[in-house]
């Protein structure tokens, strides 16, 4: 965790409101592999990692409450009672949709002041946002001792982006971000929100995110046809979700569908498969089949899925003739942010530096490197009640 970020959360609250804090760390997160099968009932496999977000929280002795985005030098007054959403893609939303959800649960809140900072790149399919309103509600939770579970405020969070930012999210985002556990990964039935972690040894490798610093337009209608046609197909299967079907299954009404969308639930169906074979390959300690999978997982995304673009192969083509690297593929929602990189610790600085030349060279605008390590889920920091 960031020395410097925790200072900083805490200087700027004791400026603004003249009192010591309680402070909070709410990790982004990664996932391994297990990309839109969220919404199909699936797997996935997150980890939390060490880039998040500090908030600092405490009572307030006014009769309103105050959220302070110190990044942004951007604060907001707020009452309870005339709570409702601001205008689209303002970050309070995230706030105000946490203290809203809380409210709906009949619990009692007093007034606060809340001042947060971070240091995950936005855009980058990180998971500030689920950051941001896991790190309010765990201190709210704290704060005033509302008795929640760790279950019950990722539904808060989930809800808080669905009500008050309008983002339909699955809860991966929520869950990997408050239950990580240092050192691994968790294979996450999205069915039964459980999961198993799983500790990986990297031996001589680490995880390197690449961001293309792009998003394409298509991203959230995509998303929708995406989403509505693996439920049509599930429907036409008369099954729950696709995390029910067999390739076989799918077979029996390729007749009835269109190719397009026939690939589209063959991948999901697929990288269902991948997220679990995923977990033995770490179990064995078998990191070059978990690269293989890894890399399979972006050919899926790709050429059955359709939800990559060319920033994003491009970057995955550029590893596939290294011998250093064991698999690399988009992250995230796709149609830009990053990929994740499965690459050899000595060979980090000289293939960042080949990768950032050769993708400005393509593209005519930088991309951006970080390296990840897997990191414990949202904690208190000190406990200044």
């Amino acid at each position: 965790m960031n020395k410097a970020l925790i200072q900083k959360v805490e200087k700027s609250f004791i400026e603004k409101f003249n009192t010591n804090p309680m402070l909070v760390f709410s990790p982004g997160r990664i996932n391994l592999i297990g990309e839109h099968t969220d919404y199909n009932d699936g797997f996935v496999f997150p980890a939390a990692i060490d880039l998040g977000i500090v908030a600092g929280i405490q009572k307030s002795d006014t009769n309103t409450s105050t959220a302070f985005a110190i990044d942004k030098k951007e604060a907001i007054e707020f009452s309870f009672d005339t709570l409702k959403p601001s205008s689209e893609g303002n970050w309070e939303n995230y706030v105000f949709g946490v203290v809203a959800e809380i409210l709906n649960r009949g619990k009692v809140l007093g007034n606060f002041n809340i001042a947060f900072s971070g240091n995950i790149p936005g855009g980058s399919g990180m998971s500030s946002s689920a950051a941001l309103e896991n790190s309010v509600v765990y201190g709210l939770n704290e704060l005033f001792n509302l008795g929640f579970t760790k279950e019950e405020m990722i539904f808060i969070s989930q809800k808080a982006e669905h009500n008050y930012v309008g983002v339909k999210c699955g809860i991966m985002d929520q869950y990997a971000s408050m239950f990580g556990i240092e050192n691994n990964a968790l294979l996450l039935d999205c069915r039964t929100i459980k999961a198993t972690p799983y500790k990986i040894d990297f031996k001589g490798y680490e995880l390197l995110l690449i961001n293309t610093n792009v998003k394409h337009k298509l991203s959230d209608s995509a998303y929708n046809d995406r989403r509505s046609a693996c439920e049509n197909i599930s429907e036409l299967l008369k099954i729950k979700a696709l995390r029910d079907a067999t390739e076989d299954d799918l077979a029996n009404i390729k007749d009835s569908v269109s190719e397009e969308n026939y690939q589209k639930a063959l991948y999901v169906i697929q990288e269902n498969k991948r997220a679990e074979k995923a977990s033995e390959a770490i179990t064995n300690d078998d990191l070059k089949s978990l690269g293989a999978l890894i890399y399979a997982s972006h050919d899926g995304l790709q050429n059955q899925y359709k939800v990559s673009c060319k920033e994003l192969d491009f970057l995955v083509d550029q590893t596939k003739d290294n011998p250093n690297i064991l698999g690399a593929r988009m992250m995230g929602g796709g149609f830009g942010g990053c990929t994740i990189n499965l690459i050899k610790k000595e060979e980090i600085a000289d293939f960042s530096s080949s990768i950032s030349e050769a993708y400005k060279n393509q593209f005519n605008m930088d991309c951006s490197i970080y390296s990840v390590q897997l990191s414990d889920g949202t904690h208190l920091i000190n406990d200044n009640k």
